[in-house]
């Protein structure tokens, strides 16, 4: 006989619901039992602890094997979405351009909490901007195409709280993931087709934890980040370290709801209990170090010292810090070296932002990184001192902050060279022989230069449908896509919205039962109540632009995935007459008496766009073909709205890794890392020893750099020749687990 026995863990602040546990057993046909007590702080260790225990009588027959793959699998999920729970929102820019979005569920820490974290208002719970079965992909990022990091965020949407029901939060804990897979896409659904190599393939887990997958930005100069030096740069005109603790708890509470216009109150004043020059001047100096906006005076009342902080600018004050108290001669901006584990770049800055007291728009980067992973990468911020900066590190926990410098310009999105991965693929299959051929093929011939899974969503409802239906013109559709009920299991606030959104097409009946108001279906539902269901074009339009764009973005990679097996399918990997090259920024087709002057990984293809030519052979005709089956016409890709004409743009087919490396490495535990991280060394934590070769589980550590705009998903893909969709590294998991 199986039994659970459910327990409670203080520093998650939460645990699983009653009505979540029970259904739980219900549906796994096993005993429930009393729960434990609290499990104390100190016992804890750095990794997720489970949330169920599983007992097993002795004599027991029949196969708890598959029960565990399977709880193992729904505790997975369930740590996700809890993950997921402690983050903050914030409205996505440009998505990334590597891999976004989690492939298997995984480890997870709650948020640290200090003296220094925001007052209460600002650490509840709240879900991702598109906490959302829509897991919008990023746009391709093309030579020339300029984006903005963000859209600002309405003054409607910030007074918006975020949060989720208790009945929604039980019915997101009863969620399995691997159900919620079983009608995602594979790699055949987006042309995901072809490989370019010759070895026979093997099994591997992709991200059996987030800290198997590592990335480090590689800088227009072609320098590596690393997080080396949390030192922070000595500069006289800095605040001293007492402008951190000299403000109560309730005191700054007060500012802080003072500075963002959250009550009645044009002034705060607080009083000066040591009245001596120097105590005033580090309250002074606190109050406009760590609230933007406030300005501050001394008044006598009554025979006391008080400071008294109101408002100097109005609202534009908290997003434009005060220019009158930067030094002159120090650069505008605080670039650092950003160290995050498993949160994606825009979740970090509106954490950032929010901890900081500023908006999120005054932070800039050059590439946005993976959520479920350990990424390095630069960020630059307007007019936040390194010190302040650095007081982060004892607040955040999964974040480190370094490498301080002040510069005169902000970063851009799109200067970086690329991105250097650092992968351990677990408990691989390949013998040494295998391993070695498939690594040499990617080192020596590359990868097909595929938009991978992310790009396309994770339901059954793909974001390049919306995105086909966007450039149909066809309004009724993307609202009914973006909408509609769907197959597959996903959180109950949304399933319920749906339900509302079918059975009445109310948009505010609708909204009503989506508590997480971002979401990409509460955006569009917000623009429905506003503009009516015969406008749903301006509707549409409250979603912000980068996310809109996505969609369409999304529908030109799925042409190009398929266009380019295609065109291998029919070529090979040799470079034929009709093929493209690109001389300088524009593309030209390959003459027979020139073939012989190029490869296949100088050959691109184009994104459809009424700013590029085809492939002068059978391709072009595919192109046509297809996108005339889509209803759209090859020769006029302009839109009647100007934001959705696509200009297109070129990408090569093959893409070659540069700094390949590899080993194979044994070892007995599944739960250790197998490589240091930045912080290990900082920390100097000596790299891991294996003992033998003879190890239980057997792992293929690898080590390469890839240019902006292509998938680390895609290089892994052709090693072990699998399927890498969610989908089906979801029911990999399990049946190793089992």
């Amino acid at each position: 006989m199986i039994t659970l026995r459910r327990c409670f863990f203080t520093t998650w602040g939460f645990s699983v619901g009653d009505a979540a546990f029970l259904a739980l057993c219900r549906h796994l046909c096993v005993v429930p039992l009393p729960p434990k007590p609290a499990v104390p702080h100190q016992l804890l260790t750095g990794h997720v602890q489970p949330l169920i225990e599983v007992h097993t009588a002795i004599g027991a027959s029949g196969s708890h094997c598959g029960f565990g793959g399977s709880l193992k699998c729904f505790l997975g999920s369930l740590k996700m979405e809890m993950t997921e729970m402690t983050g903050v929102s914030l409205k996505r820019g440009s998505v990334a351009v590597e891999d976004n979005d989690s492939v298997a569920p995984g480890e997870a820490k709650r948020q640290k909490v200090s003296e220094c974290c925001p007052t209460k208002g600002q650490d509840g719970l709240e879900n991702n901007s598109l906490a959302s079965s829509e897991k919008v992909p990023g746009p391709p990022k093309t030579a020339g195409e300029g984006k903005k990091n963000s859209d600002p965020q309405s003054e409607e949407e910030e007074e918006e709280e975020d949060g989720l029901s208790e009945e929604g939060e039980e019915e997101e804990e009863a969620e399995s993931f691997a159900n919620m897979m079983k009608h995602g896409l594979t790699e055949l659904d987006v042309g995901i087709t072809k490989f370019v190599s010759s070895h026979q393939g093997f099994s591997g887990i992709l991200k059996e934890r987030y800290s198997d997958f590592v990335v480090h930005e590689i800088g227009k100069d072609g320098r590596i980040s690393h997080l080396s030096d949390l030192s922070v740069p000595v500069d006289e005109e800095d605040p001293s370290e007492d402008v951190f603790t000299v403000l109560t708890a309730e005191e700054k509470q007060r500012l802080e709801e003072l500075q963002l216009f959250k009550n009645k109150e044009t002034s705060v004043a607080i009083e000066v209990i040591e009245d001596t020059k120097e105590k005033r001047t580090v309250i002074h100096q606190a109050i406009k170090s760590l609230f933007p906006g406030l300005e501050t005076k001394t008044e006598d009342r009554e025979g006391k010292k008080y400071i008294v902080a109101y408002h100097a600018a109005g609202k534009k004050a908290l997003a434009n810090p005060r220019k009158h108290s930067w030094p002159k001669s120090r650069g505008s901006y605080c670039h650092f070296v950003l160290y995050k584990e498993n949160k994606d770049t825009m979740d970090a800055i509106n954490l950032l932002s929010k901890y900081l007291r500023v908006k999120p728009n005054i932070f800039s980067y050059m590439g946005t990184k993976d959520k479920r992973a350990i990424t390095v990468q630069e960020i630059a911020v307007l007019k936040i001192t390194a010190q302040r900066l650095a007081h982060l590190n004892k607040c955040l926990m999964n974040f480190k902050l370094g490498n301080f410098s002040y510069q005169k310009n902000p970063l851009k999105l799109g200067e970086l060279q690329g991105n250097h991965f650092t992968v351990v693929l677990r408990n691989i299959t390949g013998t040494d022989d295998q391993v070695e051929q498939a690594m040499n093929s990617l080192k020596e011939i590359g990868f097909i230069n595929y938009y991978g899974m992310q790009r396309f969503g994770t339901t059954a409802v793909p974001t390049y449908q919306v995105g086909r239906a966007i450039l149909q013109n066809s309004w009724a559709e993307v609202m009914d896509l973006i909408l509609k009920p769907r197959s597959g299991a996903e959180k109950g606030y949304l399933v319920k919205c749906r339900e509302e959104w079918a059975k009445t097409k109310d948009p505010a009946a609708a909204l009503r039962k989506l508590p997480v108001k971002r979401c990409v279906e509460g955006q569009l539902l917000r623009g429905l109540s506003k503009y009516g269901l015969k406008n749903i074009v301006s509707a549409f339009g409250i979603i912000p632009r980068n996310n809109r764009l996505m969609y369409i973005h999304s529908y030109q990679s799925y042409v190009w995935n398929n266009m380019v097996s295609k065109r291998i399918e029919e070529y090979g990997l040799n470079p034929v007459p009709g093929d493209l090259v690109l001389k300088g920024a524009t593309a030209a087709c390959i003459e027979e008496d020139d073939v012989n002057n190029y490869s296949i990984h100088d050959v691109v293809m184009p994104l459809p766009g009424f700013d590029v030519i085809y492939p002068q052979h059978k391709i072009s005709e595919a192109y046509r073909e297809m996108l005339t089956a889509d209803n759209l016409d090859i020769d006029n890709m302009r839109h009647k709205i100007r934001d959705y004409s696509l200009s297109g743009a070129y990408r090569k087919i093959i893409i070659r890794p540069q700094n390949v490396s590899w080993e194979v490495v044994a070892y007995d535990d599944p739960k250790i890392p197998l490589f240091n991280t930045d912080v290990d060394n900082l920390e100097g934590k000596p790299p891991p020893v294996f003992a033998s070769a003879e190890g239980k589980y057997r792992a293929l550590k690898m080590d390469f750099s890839l240019p902006p705009s292509t998938y680390a998903t895609m290089a892994i893909r052709e090693v072990l020749k699998m399927d890498t969709s969610i989908k089906n590294q979801t029911q990999l998991n399990t049946t190793w687990l089992r």
